[in-house]
């Protein structure tokens, strides 16, 4: 890896993770009276799992670089996406004993994920 790769890769990484702040506000200051299930970071982890599946797609069919499948794959996306906080927060609800809603958040994320990541690859394999 090259040093300008991999600065481009931490700057990404920096924005997806900025990005990811400011969508998690503006989801949880929509939702905040009406629930108090982590929208905010299921939305986060469903669509960059669909940017992801589609990322690598395009980059599967040679219509994306592989440096820019780093920068955006790796980088932003890795700093975007949040596995740990969707793994606290599924701990917190079972906490609070709220089972149902720990199970959507825990299983019902991890399976919608994997099905937009699937739509996204599909979806890029094909352009």
């Amino acid at each position: 890896m090259t040093p300008v790769l991999f600065v481009a890769i931490a700057v990404a990484g920096g924005l997806g993770a900025a990005a990811r702040f400011v969508l998690d506000g503006v989801v949880r200051a929509r939702t905040t009276q009406r629930t108090t299930f982590p929208v905010g970071t299921f939305v986060i982890n469903a669509t960059g799992s669909l940017l992801l599946g589609l990322v690598v797609g395009l980059t599967s069919a040679q219509l994306l670089p592989e440096t820019l499948h780093a920068v955006v794959g790796a980088g932003f996306l890795g700093g975007y996406t949040t596995f740990s906080t969707a793994s606290f927060e599924t701990v917190r609800l079972l906490q609070e004993r709220r089972l149902g809603a720990a199970a959507l958040n825990g299983f019902g994320m991890l399976a919608l994920c994997v099905v937009l990541a699937t739509a996204g690859l599909i979806l890029g394999s094909a352009l």
